[in-house]
């Protein structure tokens, strides 16, 4: 299904200091994110942030936070971000129903959060550009695993301009900038 800025919400698990500085594609990930992250900030597209044991781990990198996106931030242990009751709230209060979804560890965090919101019957969109894992393996084998509990797996790209439709889009020039 294309996404509809109406009715999407993005979710970024766990981009923090310690867990980015040991995915195996770092560099790419969080230029992606940014990206992301930027645009969606332009597009007014509600955002949800999870920290995982931020003590330990640091807090979500710089670079996201220097968008200057509005976020709910969300310190949490369990792996599945959906057993925090409050965020789990803050989501069906917000009531969309599409969600990109992407982060660290791509075969943790944003597997089992990604079931949690396909069996609560979200569409679920995995950002795989602004995804990594500490091991490509790993990465690439919760991909193809997502894909076969019905979550689509798209590019920063693809999501991006699937949001904006057309180029007439009252944000695509300031978009446009994003895309290099």
């Amino acid at each position: 299904m294309i996404l509809n800025q109406d009715n999407t919400l993005m979710i970024i698990i766990d981009i923090q200091e310690k867990l980015v500085n040991v995915a195996f594609n770092k560099n790419s990930l969080e230029q992606k994110a940014i990206k992301l992250v930027s645009a969606m900030k332009t597009l007014n597209i509600p955002t949800i942030i999870t920290e995982q044991y931020p003590k330990g781990l640091g807090e979500t990198i710089k670079s996201i936070k220097d968008t200057g996106i509005e976020a709910l931030f969300f310190e949490k242990t369990d792996f599945n971000a959906l057993k925090d009751k409050i965020l789990l709230q803050k989501l069906k209060e917000i009531n969309k129903k599409q969600i990109i979804l992407f982060g660290i560890e791509t075969h943790i965090c944003v597997h089992q959060t990604a079931a949690a919101l396909v069996n609560l019957g979200y569409d679920v969109t995995i950002a795989k550009d602004a995804c990594g894992s500490r091991a490509e393996s790993e990465y690439l084998s919760a991909l193809d695993y997502m894909k076969t509990y019905g979550c689509k797996i798209k590019t920063t790209e693809m999501i991006i301009f699937e949001l904006l439709k057309t180029a007439k889009h009252p944000n695509f020039k300031e978009i446009q900038t994003l895309i290099k």
